[in-house]
């Protein structure tokens, strides 16, 4: 199963993202706040394996020393092929590159996908919702029209675990519990 490590963003940025969501689920659309999941919330993807392993958690948190770094959550951007993904773009600042070029290179030796999150090809975003049609994403963008831009602060950096369906906190703070 799938191996993660993400961005967490502080409280008011993640509060925001999740005001999308339910604006979307309000407008009958598919939108990230109908996945019932316990670990669901607003992230920004680094890092996606087939399995990472526990002894990655001190070089994760040495990349992501910095923490907690200012960042920008920009304009929407609609990502994928036939079905497609709402997001929220991050202005990819130079700060937020190094972070993520210091993650890539802890988990460069993980086995399974990866090719789309490597530095150069990487599109730093928190996704809003996943599986629209073409309509669907006219329809999502006349519902949220053109967001204002969120300063904000990653605070930060989780793993998630596909296999227990689990999460951690490996460097920075998670401003949810404290």
């Amino acid at each position: 199963m799938v191996q993660t490590a993400e961005l967490l963003l502080d409280a008011a940025t993640e509060g925001a993202v999740v005001a999308q969501w339910h604006r979307l689920v309000d407008a009958d659309l598919p939108s990230q706040a109908r996945h019932a999941g316990a670990t669901n919330r607003p992230h920004v993807t680094l890092a996606v394996a087939d399995a990472m392993p526990g002894g990655l958690d001190v070089p994760l948190a040495a990349a992501a020393s910095d923490l907690p770094l200012p960042v920008l959550v920009g304009p929407l951007v609609v990502l994928g092929g036939r079905r497609h993904v709402l997001a929220r773009l991050l202005v990819a600042t130079p700060a937020l590159l190094a972070l993520h070029t210091a993650v890539a290179e802890v988990t460069s030796r993980c086995p399974g996908p990866g090719e789309l999150l490597a530095p150069g090809a990487w599109t730093p975003h928190v996704t809003l919702a996943r599986g629209l049609t073409g309509p669907q994403v006219a329809d999502a963008l006349a519902t949220l029209g053109a967001p204002v831009p969120l300063e904000a602060q990653v605070t930060g950096v989780r793993r998630f675990d596909g296999d227990t369906r689990t999460t951690r906190l490996v460097a920075g703070v998670d401003e949810r519990v404290g």
